[in-house]
């Protein structure tokens, strides 16, 4: 078709159906995630901005700096400091001078807050195999494999698209 069609004009079946998983990728995801955003607020006074950090500490029990807190949870470094201030109120996390600079904090789950959060994974795995209970094992298994492809292609995608020099 001539480039001089508009993009409907140029739109295939195939294109359709990307855009259509696309969609329903993300209904799929935003109705998970206010699901469990729903069951942890009820449950556990807990939001799912919480759920998060805590879970980032959890897998490294040496804490983290704040910054690369941040990287990990994609937010910015006042999201960090508000949910750290509210999470060492509640006793659950703890600042430390870090050892690989002095001039930045380190942020670590307590004794409580470990407990705390292994408590509540606990229940919100459940929470998620229970979502995904109906589907088949190896279905489940097939769509990991195909969206772990997804990320794949669209990471390469990204990388081939950075400008030189900043690789």
């Amino acid at each position: 078709m001539p480039p001089s069609l508009g993009l409907e004009a140029r739109v295939t079946e195939d294109d359709h159906q990307s855009l259509k998983l696309w969609l329903r990728m993300m209904a799929c995801t935003n109705q998970v995630q206010a699901e469990l955003r729903r069951r942890l607020r009820q449950q556990f006074g807990v939001s799912l901005a919480r759920f998060d950090y805590m879970a980032q500490l959890h897998r490294h029990p040496d804490g983290l700096s704040m910054r690369l807190l941040g990287q990990y949870l994609m937010v910015t470094g006042g999201n960090v400091t508000g949910l750290t201030n509210e999470l060492a109120k509640e006793g659950w996390v703890e600042r430390l001078p870090d050892p690989d600079d002095r001039r930045s904090v380190r942020v670590r789950l307590t004794p409580l807050g470990v407990q705390t959060f292994e408590q509540i994974a606990t229940v919100h795995e459940a929470w998620v195999v229970s979502m995904f209970s109906g589907l088949r094992v190896q279905d489940r298994k097939l769509m990991t494999d195909l969206l772990g492809s997804v990320r794949q292609q669209v990471g390469a995608m990204t990388s081939d698209m950075a400008p030189h020099g900043t690789e």
